[in-house]
């Protein structure tokens, strides 16, 4: 492709967006939330369902909490999974300092009702487009899918105002990177047919 990309355009914000694990203090307020919000609903939806609630969480202490009870449901979940694989891949984790949401101001989860044929579809696909304006507007953000087990017990769910029927699909940490946001490079789309 030998057609310069347009600054912030779809594919310039498709290859510029990266997984950000470094946030400054500041703050999203609530009008940038609801921009990313907006952008998230307007993803496709199988048979215009719209399957997906949000829950916003600024409460640096929440936060924090949901992180290390997260923290402890996925080590019990790795070690009854990889028990036979080294467990020094998850030494980082063990640290309690460490932070499942990196610190971020922001956590958006994004929850899908009922889980029907295409509900996690869509939800990822709201994920997505949340992902890619908040790339345009020079906001982080990183998916924390291990700490999806955890969000989704009924007593984080019951804390969070989740009812029942709705389960948590995507937990995405959301905010003001702190320096340079790194892109990662990808391999080359492997085809498997172009008749």
């Amino acid at each position: 492709m030998n057609d310069p990309v347009i600054p912030n355009s779809a594919i310039d914000v498709i290859y510029r967006r990266g997984s950000v694990r470094s946030y400054t203090a500041q703050k999203l307020d609530p009008d940038t939330i609801h921009l990313l919000l907006d952008a998230a609903v307007r993803a496709p939806t199988a048979i215009h369902g719209e399957p997906w609630a949000f829950v916003v969480i600024q409460d640096t202490n929440l936060i924090k909490r949901l992180s290390d009870g997260s923290k402890k449901v996925f080590m019990e979940e790795a070690r009854r999974i990889h028990h036979d694989h080294g467990a020094r891949a998850f030494d980082t984790f063990k640290d309690p300092d460490f932070n499942f949401f990196y610190n971020a101001g922001t956590l958006i989860i994004i929850c899908g009702k009922s889980m029907g044929l295409f509900v996690a579809a869509d939800c990822w696909l709201a994920a997505e487009n949340l992902m890619l304006a908040a790339c345009s507007m020079n906001l982080g953000t990183c998916v924390i899918g291990s700490a999806v087990t955890g969000l989704n017990s009924p007593e984080v769910k019951a804390e969070l105002g989740i009812p029942a029927e709705y389960s948590v699909i995507a937990p995405i940490i959301v905010g003001v990177p702190d320096g340079e946001v790194a892109t990662t490079s990808r391999k080359e789309p492997r085809i498997l047919a172009w008749k």
